[in-house]
């Protein structure tokens, strides 16, 4: 991008127009949001490291002489915050740690965002093998490749020179490559792998990197790509800035200085004029960013809304040939003050809830609800009509319209202890839990002092803090694809899954089978789209499907 397409718009912000400024944030916003959110891959400091980056910009605009150094003025603002965040940990943080986080895995996001698959996909997956200091560089390498930086740039603020950058990038495109052969084993079915990671948490850190690594170079199995490996660097080319997450805040107001501290910054090289305008209540949408009074700004797409291949508020090639000169009439302010700091976002109806809690066993006498009848065409598996998975990494995927029955198989006498539940990954369409039968909950009472999750003499199986109780048969209702993988580590488990139909599910729940049945079944249905689906269900492939969150979010 050629920033001096931008030097009537900065030269505007400098001497104090605050549609100019607004125009400024927003286009420069998720530029600063990918270089941070992979520096740091989704670590939950990510939205504070953005605020205080873009706070410290507007704070310093009138300091900028040349405009057409902005953008290399900006990120390297963007480095210096990462740097300064890692210099304030009291101790240095491990790689599993950035890595963790449920909530908001950049890898993932950028996976689902752009919607990338294959070798693109392995690449946006391997950073989270990568340490914090190859994640900082590829950040920026990253948007080197996609054309969003030069070198110069990069070598600016990385704080080297060009030729050493060379070097480092030289050796970080080595790094990347061994961490898409993990990702890529990983997602393979090598027996010898899957006995290696069964002890693993599921967590990348440099300990199984070299691991996997290490195995990797010796196994001809996972070394045998299948494909030509395509380079990083020509699959990075023309992909767009991940867009900006729904519910995104980036808040403005002085960082919570006071309008009397914060105009004192026109002594330093603002006019009063900006500062002044900056006090000014303004609502304002733009490029799906709305800013409101104060100067914040929340990301307001809505899940209907398709995921953008390009953000209009990213400055990319396409979308900044041109500075934003006038409004757009959906993006034209009003400048009537508002009522409060806030914005009412559009109400949704959104697909589906999870419920994130253990239910209650109901009453063994207590009839179930009907159960609601939803068009079926037929489900497919790739397993053929009955899958029987009994270890960890194996798969079965479901395709089509219909219902699926997916039997438990516990076994604490081979191995008790905690239990890893199985993930539905991958998903595209609806799935909907709608019913519980099989005559019994797992954790009924099978005998004196024993039940299906385990007892004295062979220990007991015990689920993650949160997991709903399974029943020995639980039902569901697929619209679309998915996979369903068992992530047996740990305790002992099973899963026999399937295709199955609306009769044999009402079936279940309102009999259940002639021998041994303890109570009926349960139905979760509503009918409606907002039905209950799965407990740890995304929509994303991550390389490990055990690390797929418990709150699913599809």
């Amino acid at each position: 991008m050629d920033t001096r397409q931008w030097r009537d718009t900065i030269a505007a912000a400098q001497a104090g127009d605050r549609q100019a400024l607004d125009d400024l944030v927003a286009g420069w916003l998720p530029l600063v949001y990918n270089i941070v959110g992979r520096a740091l891959n989704g670590h939950a400091d990510v939205d504070d490291v953005v605020q205080e980056t873009m706070l410290r910009a507007v704070d310093n605009l009138g300091s900028l002489r040349d405009p057409d150094s902005f953008r290399s003025w900006l990120v390297a603002i963007a480095m210096r915050q990462i740097r300064d965040r890692a210099r304030r940990r009291t101790a240095p943080a491990p790689l599993e740690e950035a890595a963790a986080s449920d909530a908001a895995d950049f890898a993932e996001l950028t996976v689902l965002r752009l919607q990338l698959e294959g070798q693109r996909r392995e690449v946006a997956e391997a950073v989270r093998w990568l340490d914090d200091e190859d994640r900082q560089l590829l950040s920026l390498w990253w948007l080197e490749v996609a054309g969003e930086l030069t070198r110069r740039e990069l070598a600016a603020a990385a704080g080297i020179s060009r030729q050493h950058a060379a070097v480092r990038v030289q050796r970080l495109k080595e790094r990347v490559e061994t961490a898409r052969g993990i990702v890529r084993a990983l997602d393979g079915a090598c027996p010898e792998l899957r006995e290696l990671t069964g002890r693993w948490n599921g967590r990348p850190d440099s300990v199984w990197r070299k691991r996997l690594a290490r195995h990797i170079r010796g196994c001809g199995y996972c070394g045998d790509t299948r494909e030509a490996v395509v380079p990083a660097e020509r699959l990075l080319v023309g992909i767009v800035l991940v867009p900006l997450p729904v519910g995104f805040t980036l808040s403005l107001a002085f960082g919570g200085k006071t309008a009397a501290v914060a105009a004192g910054a026109a002594s330093v090289g603002w006019s009063a004029k900006a500062m002044a305008a900056l006090t000014q209540p303004f609502v304002a949408v733009t490029a799906g960013v709305t800013i409101v009074a104060g100067g914040a700004y929340v990301v307001v797409q809505t899940p209907e809304d398709p995921p953008p291949r390009a953000a209009a508020s990213s400055p990319t090639a396409a979308s900044t040939a041109r500075p934003p000169a006038a409004p757009s009439p959906s993006a034209t302010p009003s400048l009537s003050p508002s009522p409060s700091p806030s914005v009412t976002q559009r109400k949704v109806e959104l697909y589906g809830t999870v419920v994130d809690a253990v239910d209650t066993a109901p009453d063994p006498n207590a009839r179930p609800a009907a159960l609601p009848r939803r068009p079926e065409s037929g489900i497919t598996s790739s397993w053929g009509a009955k899958a029987v998975m009994q270890h960890r990494g194996e798969t079965v995927t479901l395709n089509g319209r219909g219902y699926v029955l997916v039997r438990w198989q516990i076994a604490p006498q081979d191995r008790s202890g905690g239990l890893t539940m199985p993930t539905w990954t991958g998903l595209k369409g609806r799935l909907f839990h709608v019913a519980s039968g099989g005559g019994r909950r797992m954790d009924d009472a099978t005998g004196p002092d024993t039940t299906g999750m385990g007892g004295p003499d062979t220990g007991y199986t015990v689920l993650p803090n949160g997991a709903q109780q399974m029943w020995q048969n639980e039902y569901f209702y697929l619209d679309g694809s998915v996979a369903l993988t068992v992530n047996e580590r740990g305790a002992s488990y099973g899963l026999t899954v399937f295709p199955s139909s609306w009769e044999a599910a009402d079936k279940d729940v309102n009999h259940g089978p002639p021998q041994g049945a303890i109570r009926y079944g349960l139905v979760r249905d509503n009918g409606k789209d907002t039905a209950p689906v799965p407990q740890y269900v995304t929509r994303t492939t991550p390389a490990d499907p055990a690390t797929v969150p418990q709150r699913s979010r599809v």
